[in-house]
């Protein structure tokens, strides 16, 4: 089976590659372009694909390939730089996976593997999330993934094409970065930090437990026409995230039991109020479906994604 992976070079590509090569699939990884230091894993074949919209050309990368892992997207930014943002998450995350799709499914790709987002559900609640719950996506980034989706589901009945679509929660592993290594670097360093009090939950998943889901989804009959929610298996609160990353860290947690209302409170007053809210507030999910439809079981614990990731940091 030959693969094309988009996202190839990314925090996620560059592990999914290695897994499906040991898995015995041929892998061609896309790229926006081939030049400089970008080096894929060997045995990975290259090939550049320009930007990412309803306009690129898709032909070359997919000649041959059996199966097609969509990664490639706009990530969620906090802070948009443009007064009409949705307009360019759209134009990567919607038009351009729709556009590859349609080629896709014209080139023969028997089964189309996206990888979603679990904001497509919303932005949390105390109840867990599951596939079966309409769909609440609030910002534009969640949003552009929600229409894909769609538009996914449009093309597989159409074309006879088979969609598989994986909304993950926060991805961690060796090489994250953006809040959850600050997080680290704040517990690594001994500062301390107010979160003592808090008791949510939240749904995080090792990399290496995503990839094998996506492994499991490329390979699997069973996946064909499915959504699936991921996660490493229990929720953690914020407060045992700490804890959890001091120990893997062998340092002491130093956590201050502040109230969360004096967090939420603080954070509305310094305009805030969104990050704060992503510490205390919870957002976990259901993953029985795959784990029951699939047989599909993370092979990491989270003490071993977090003890991985911690080590690659140091």
């Amino acid at each position: 089976m030959k693969v094309l992976v988009t996202g190839a070079s990314g925090f996620v590509g560059r592990e999914l590659c290695v897994t499906l090569l040991r898995s015995g699939h041929s892998v061609r990884g896309a790229l926006r372009q081939i030049e400089g230091r970008v080096v894929l894993l060997e045995g990975v074949e290259p090939v550049a694909v320009g930007a990412i919209n309803a306009a690129t050309d898709w032909k070359a990368a997919l000649a041959g390939c059996d199966t097609v892992v969509h990664l490639a997207a706009r990530v969620h930014v906090m802070d948009y730089m443009t007064s009409d943002p949705l307009a360019e998450f759209r134009e990567v995350n919607s038009g351009g996976t729709l556009n590859l799709s349609s080629q896709a499914a014209h080139a023969g790709v028997k089964r189309f593997v996206f990888v979603s987002t679990v904001k497509v559900n919303g932005e949390g609640r105390d109840d867990p999330y599951r596939e079966t719950d309409p769909p609440a996506p609030e910002d534009a980034y969640a949003i552009s993934k929600w229409e894909a989706e769609q538009g996914l589901r449009r093309v597989a009945q159409e074309t006879g094409m088979e969609v598989v679509i994986l909304r993950p929660p926060l991805v961690y592993g060796p090489a994250v970065k953006a809040n959850f290594l600050q997080l680290m670097r704040t517990v690594e360093r001994g500062w301390p930090l107010p979160l003592g009090a808090i008791r949510n939950r939240r749904s995080l998943l090792y990399l290496g437990n995503l990839v094998d889901a996506i492994r499991v989804c490329v390979e699997h009959p069973a996946a064909a026409g499915q959504t699936f929610l991921l996660d490493d298996g229990e929720p953690i609160s914020t407060t045992g995230l700490v804890r959890a990353l001091a120990r893997a860290m062998g340092r002491p947690a130093r956590l201050l039991a502040v109230p969360v209302g004096v967090l939420e409170l603080a954070g509305a007053l310094l305009g805030k109020r969104a990050a704060v809210m992503r510490l205390v507030g919870s957002l976990y999910v259901d993953s029985s479906a795959i784990r029951t439809r699939l047989d599909w079981t993370p092979p990491y614990s989270m003490e071993e994604g977090l003890a991985a990731t911690v080590a690659s940091s140091t």
